[in-house]
């Protein structure tokens, strides 16, 4: 998976976000990313946090555990997680 590549430590997932959505949910591929959509808005950091909060709870792992490096202020971000091989994220993400 192109969304989904190998780091130390874990992986580096490239994510497409909606904000203000009407669920919090996987939606699918957007070119290279994987599009996630998120009820929080896009002010005062809240849906950075949410993403953060979202892939914790699907990936069973503390938040800790879940970093955003690149994006914060736009749509396209990239997130480091560590613990899991790329193979089981998207296996929980997308199975």
């Amino acid at each position: 998976m192109t969304w989904a590549q190998a780091a130390p430590g874990g992986a580096r997932l490239v994510l497409r976000i909606v904000p203000r959505a009407d669920r919090n949910a996987v939606q699918g591929l957007h070119g290279d990313a994987l599009k996630i959509r998120l009820q929080a808005p896009p002010v005062d950091n809240k849906a950075n946090e949410a993403l953060v909060e979202f892939l914790a709870g699907r990936l069973s792992l503390p938040r800790h555990s879940i970093r955003l490096v690149a994006g914060a202020s736009g749509r396209n971000k990239q997130v480091l997680v560590t613990g899991l091989e790329p193979g089981e994220i998207v296996r929980r993400l997308t199975g």
